[in-house]
């Protein structure tokens, strides 16, 4: 099974994929994709659409996790996440993957244990339990292999109760 997990953002969305063989979990590929701040709106999701549908079809992952919207204390970019978020749930369900979504403290809480864990817990985690091959600039990629991590949590757990 791969999970491909998503950390949508408007100037950077990270993604991230993992592969789970036999209950043991490697990582697959992970990066973000950039857009330009001084784009408009329009031409800004249309690079994220495109740059996850062309990850989604070389990775092929059965399911896409993503990142629930947080509640910015600033309106506007809560709405403007929430378009992002939009690209990145119609790229994944375009390309037939199951989508389901998780909020901030349910990853942190996947991946560090704790719901409140700060970013650099975070990214210590996913470098001790996945052992990405490259450092990553920007801390998105990270987030988004904790979203895809957090759908394995979430995953095994639900089959253990349903098996």
């Amino acid at each position: 099974m791969i999970l491909f997990g998503i950390d949508p953002g408007s100037t950077i969305t990270g993604y991230g994929a993992i592969r789970v063989v036999n209950n043991t979990v490697s990582w697959a590929d992970s990066g973000v994709i950039r857009t330009h701040g001084g784009d408009s709106l329009q031409k800004r999701l249309s690079d994220i659409y495109d740059g996850l549908t062309e990850k989604i079809a070389v990775i092929q992952p059965d399911r896409v996790c993503i990142e629930q919207a947080f509640y910015a204390k600033n309106v506007r970019t809560t709405l403007i996440l929430g378009h992002a978020r939009g690209v990145a749930m119609l790229a994944a369900h375009k390309a037939g993957a199951q989508v389901v979504e998780f909020s901030p403290r349910e990853i942190k809480k996947a991946v560090v244990g704790n719901g409140n864990a700060t970013k650099e817990q975070v990214v210590y985690m996913i470098k001790m339990l996945l052992s990405p091959p490259s450092i990553h600039q920007y801390n998105d990629a990270y987030d988004a292999l904790a979203t895809a991590l957090c759908g394995f949590y979430r995953y095994n757990s639900l089959k253990t109760v349903y098996d």
